[in-house]
């Protein structure tokens, strides 16, 4: 992306690619990613690499760990509400939500949008959201691309995906080995939806000619756009606070396959999660979901987060500890269930 405003090529321009407005559009963004600088960023933005000095003081033997995601086609709700300046939340929390899954601290985030003709205030106010998410991250924004893709995609389309790295002391990574049958399984309510199973989503509310700005009494007088438009939940903070006082052995980012593909992926052989259905703080866009597309409730707990952002398991003996650390955090945290001996991994009771 140009960043030199004496930069101008008619003859790209009028093949569909305006590297003028890739200047506007930094320079639009400029205030945004000032943000999100922390202590190790050694780069400006409009060099061709991200330079970030790696402070290891503290640790035996830093491990660096990476996490890449997109939004997925929750992106076609943004595009059809107007609305981009909290998608760039969801584009970072799916990747440093991942990343502290093994106790790694996010370092530093870049982005990519690609997009069918580049509207400098359009592609600012997605930026604008990438860094506010990296903002509530707690990482820096040193990098990223704006490619326009003219003949490819339609002028007002555009894809978010992004990059993540973090850090951590390699005593200190949550590798489940610790779990053992007893411990507890404490949950982190999700602030809806977040950015996973969006083309079913898509289906059941027939959003390309739904009137997605109407109130919905089911959904508490809001829109069902707004609704669905609501940011992920980016847990890094609170996790890291939780990290630093009781002995985590597991967490789970709950994304794409829900409950049943992903508690599994922290939970070692030979034991199972055990939740209680009870227990699950089930928000009303899934009631709605389930009902409005007639969706059994093992495929939305197949398919979606169901209100549960992020499961950890801790000792038994620290669990209520490490819910009061937790609601001291922000976090409305509580029990969802135990680990026992098993081989399924994950069963709802």
């Amino acid at each position: 992306m140009s960043t030199n405003p004496s930069s101008h090529s008619a003859s790209y321009a009028a093949a569909g690619v305006d590297i003028t407005a890739g200047y506007q559009a930094v320079e639009l963004m400029k205030s945004h990613i000032a943000r999100t600088m922390t202590a190790g960023v050694a780069s400006d933005i409009g060099g061709f690499g991200g330079l970030f000095a790696l402070d290891t003081a503290g640790m035996e033997h830093p491990v660096l760990v990476s996490g890449t995601d997109g939004v997925g086609t929750k992106l076609r709700i943004a595009q059809l509400m107007d609305k981009h300046d909290t998608i760039g939340i969801d584009c970072v929390a799916m990747c440093v939500n991942d990343i502290i899954c093994c106790g790694a601290k996010p370092i530093f985030f870049l982005d990519y949008i690609a997009c069918g003709k580049n509207y400098p205030e359009k592609i600012a106010s997605i930026v604008a959201g990438v860094a506010e998410g990296c903002v509530q991250a707690g990482c820096a924004l040193i990098g990223g691309e704006t490619a326009e893709h003219p003949g490819m995609m339609a002028e007002d389309d555009y894809d978010l995906a992004g990059f993540s790295v973090g850090v951590v002391d390699k005593a200190k990574i949550i590798d489940r080995s610790r779990m053992a049958a007893g411990d507890a399984v404490i949950a982190l309510p999700s602030s809806g939806v977040h950015s996973n199973g969006f083309s079913l989503v898509r289906r059941v509310f027939n959003v390309e000619h739904a009137n997605l700005r109407v109130p919905v009494e089911a959904l508490g007088g809001r829109s069902l756009g707004e609704t669905l438009l609501t940011p992920t939940r980016i847990y890094v903070k609170p996790l890291l606070a939780l990290m630093q006082e009781v002995a985590v052995r597991g967490v789970s980012h709950i994304t794409g396959g829900g409950f049943y593909e992903n508690i599994p992926r922290s939970i070692p052989d030979g034991l199972c999660a055990k939740i209680e259905r009870a227990a699950v703080r089930v928000p009303p866009i899934f009631d709605l979901l389930a009902k409005t597309g007639n969706i059994p409730e093992r495929d939305m707990f197949n398919t979606f987060n169901m209100g549960v952002g992020m499961s950890v398991v801790v000792p038994r003996d620290q669990a209520d500890r490490a819910i009061a650390i937790l609601k001291d955090q922000g976090e409305d945290a509580y029990l969802l269930g135990e680990i026992v001996e098993g081989e399924e991994k994950v069963v709802l009771c």
